[in-house]
């Protein structure tokens, strides 16, 4: 029998299962019986022996692993070599490559933007540019794959490759030979002042870089002064703990719980603030949705329950399970749930998963069914997981993610069907590079920068028929165009009128954000974009009127 508390070399089929479920440090004394071992181990000896079929040993292993995890709770789970590798692209905040944003564009890699001082950036190549070949193999076609050009571009640091290049305006193929480097990724992609007294900061995700991140923003804004501050957690993920705990320490003063985990085998453990934090008393309001998860929650939860700030949007996803990795031989890993966490009211946000996986993972769509993200009214409370905040005395519920303290319902109305298929398809991307390759010269003589960008270029109707046009030809307006009032509609512009009537703005608006970022990058795209969106729009109505973001903390001590 293997030994619960000693690594060993494992090569066999049975001995790698028996290592997953027993194995390394798990401490789980008790739990599993001798008798019950040896039941598995018997089961996979006579598969070995007498199964009529030969067997891929490690795919039956990766099946039998994730169906296993399955059985405990939906975020205990296996992650295979590859997916830990991308997995720790955002947790550890890079990568090894060349430093590029890249499309897969008319079956060819188009290069949206280089990434300033890293190894492409170095070499001349630009923008616009297309990859033709990796180390001399062809990758034009359409059988390439995001996954096959990511495993050729990436590599350790300091390896070379060579890429073969084709570029507007030149007739013969060119190369260029680059030594990877590492490769920053922000988990706040941007963070701007939105007038004197008011940030907006976007976090991502909770990466080991964040704090720093943060403090480097943070150190410009209290220079200007800057004391109302909009942090934006939708569609955040999670990440590590500790960075989440620290990022809630940036507005806590000291002796602050901000959180407690316990689990069978993990004792209760608290966590408090220490009060060096820049913004204690700065005015603040988060930004959440369905999927703002994990360590997102942890935010926003001991946030609402010191009565710290207000939360906006719509209900976070539900996830209170904290993970433990543990790699395994090959470099792959199974990420076990060892604790729960529990907001400083004592709140456990994890939704119900005992209906199975299945349902678990289609939660999200029920709460669409139900019209939760249109009506607040619509949200399911617990009437038993009744909570108080600490300083308020508001009324709070637990039991299935934070529920926000001002709602913002999703807006079916902004964007027509066709249009919403072609985010959701990707071909609204595809139209907006192809409209930047076009007029790229014309573009960069005409803006030096996204601020002259964003006070000069507009969105006209003759270039909404074009993505009109551009629709039809991909099949998605025919059902539009049967109706008797569209039938006999001959002119571009007259067919846009009718079809996007009172939606023209929001779709203008959004196609502008679209270019300015793959012009400019992500703080472009955020500063247009973030004008008309409902939920920044309602932060800042929020800390403009002392009277109601007063009311609503009124009794606070902070």
């Amino acid at each position: 029998m293997i030994n619960r508390y000693i690594f060993v070399m494992i090569k066999s089929f049975k001995y790698i299962f028996f290592f997953l479920i027993f194995g390394y440090s798990l401490n789980v004394k008790g739990q599993i019986t001798p008798n019950q071992t040896e039941k598995l181990e018997t089961v996979l000896d006579l598969i070995s022996m007498f199964y009529v079929d030969s067997l891929n040993d490690s795919g039956i292993v990766e099946k039998a692993i994730t169906a296993l995890l399955k059985e405990l709770d939906p975020h205990s789970v296996y992650i295979s070599k590859d997916k830990v590798q991308e997995m720790n692209r955002n947790l550890f905040g890079g990568f090894d490559g060349i430093g590029i944003t890249y499309s897969i564009f008319k079956d060819t890699v188009y290069i949206i933007r280089t990434i300033e001082d890293g190894p492409a950036d170095k070499s001349g190549i630009i923008a616009g540019d297309r990859i033709v070949s990796i180390d001399q193999e062809n990758i034009v076609g359409k059988n390439i794959s995001e996954e096959h050009i990511r495993n050729l571009l990436q590599g350790k640091k300091g390896t070379k490759l060579k890429l073969g290049i084709i570029r507007h305006g030149k007739k013969e193929l060119f190369f260029k030979e680059l030594e990877r480097d590492r490769i920053l990724i922000n988990s706040i992609p941007v963070a701007y002042k939105i007038d004197d007294d008011i940030a907006y900061i976007k976090l991502e995700s909770f990466s080991v870089n964040t704090i720093k991140e943060f403090e480097e923003i943070s150190r410009s804004f209290r220079k200007e002064r800057v004391q109302n501050i909009i942090l934006d957690l939708r569609n955040n993920g999670g990440g590590y703990l500790s960075t989440a705990i620290r990022l809630i320490d940036e507005f806590m003063p000291s002796d602050r719980l901000i959180i407690y985990t316990k689990g069978k085998n993990n004792p209760r453990y608290d966590y408090f603030s220490s009060g060096k934090g820049h913004f204690k008393r700065s005015k603040l309001v988060i930004l959440i949705n369905e999927n703002s998860a994990s360590a997102s929650e942890i935010v926003a939860g001991a946030i609402q329950d010191w009565d710290r700030g207000l939360i906006v949007g719509r209900r976070s996803f539900g996830k209170g399970l904290v993970q433990r990795p543990f790699n395994l031989p090959d470099g792959s890993m199974i990420r076990l749930t060892v604790a729960r966490y529990y907001t400083p009211t004592g709140r456990l946000i994890q939704k119900n998963y005992a209906n199975g996986y299945e349902n678990y993972v289609n939660e999200e769509n029920n709460r669409f069914k139900h019209g939760e993200l249109f009506f607040k009214d619509s949200i399911y409370y617990v009437d038993s997981l009744k909570y108080l905040t600490l300083n308020r005395k508001r009324t709070v519920y637990g039991g299935g993610g934070i529920i926000p303290d001002i709602f913002v319902a999703v807006d079916t109305n902004k964007f027509p069907d066709f249009y919403l298929q072609m985010m959701q398809s990707g071909k609204i991307n595809s139209f907006i590079i192809d409209f930047i390759d076009k007029n790229r010269d014309n573009l960069a003589a005409q803006y030096t920068n996204s601020i002259e960008f964003d006070r000069n270029f507009e969105v006209d109707d003759g270039f909404l028929a074009s993505i009109i046009d551009y629709a039809q030809q991909n099949n998605l307006i025919d059902s539009l165009k049967r109706k008797p009032e569209l039938s006999s509609v001959k002119s571009g512009i007259e067919l846009t009128n009718l079809i996007l009537k009172d939606k023209k703005n929001s779709v203008k608006h959004l196609l502008k954000a679209l270019i300015a970022r793959d012009l400019w990058g992500n703080e472009a795209f955020y500063k247009i974009y973030n004008r008309q969106d409902d939920f920044v729009l309602t932060a800042i109505d929020v800390l403009k009127n002392k009277h109601l973001y007063n009311s609503l903390l009124a009794n606070s001590t902070f």
